[in-house]
């Protein structure tokens, strides 16, 4: 791939493709963490986890933080607010008492039908110029954009 970067060596930031994903990223999350803030008092991490468990129920906080890519932490803050506003449930498996399965409550249910409505609009909004094929381009690329970040361990810094 040949960019205005790599021929002259000048970083444009502009150009610069994770800069580029980074700011659609942040636009997108952030204009639909305000809509989920105002319309369901959500935050962003709720707002994931209700969609995670509510697609699929008796996962543990770790499965939940590996499948949101949240770190342990934020998930753990968002679950006790979800169950103390009795949106998520929480049981302790018997065989280990440290291992626990999520479930949303009737409320919580009630929230991920509303979520997933709005969801499926945004996602409409954002790929109606879109044909099917530049949809399913978009997948392909981030699939092979989402495996080549693991080479960025690989890059020495020091030869630079």
């Amino acid at each position: 791939m040949s960019t205005e970067q790599s021929i002259n060596g000048n970083l444009v930031l502009e150009n610069f493709l994770p800069f580029q994903l980074s700011t659609l990223s942040y636009s997108v999350t952030n204009s639909i963490a305000t809509l989920y803030n105002n319309h369901f008092n959500l935050s962003i991490p709720e707002w994931r986890i209700i969609v995670v468990v509510g697609h699929t129920p008796n996962l543990s906080a770790i499965d939940v933080s590996k499948r949101t890519s949240m770190d342990k932490v934020a998930v753990s803050r968002a679950l006790n607010k979800l169950i103390k506003n009795k949106q998520i449930d929480r049981q302790f498996e018997t065989a280990d008492r440290r291992r626990s399965v999520l479930k949303l409550t009737e409320k919580g249910e009630h929230i991920h039908k509303k979520l997933s409505k709005v969801a499926l609009q945004i996602e409409k909004i954002l790929t109606e110029e879109l044909n099917d094929e530049e949809v399913s381009v978009i997948n392909k690329i981030f699939d092979k954009l989402t495996k080549r970040t693991e080479l960025f361990t690989e890059i020495n810094v020091e030869d630079q």
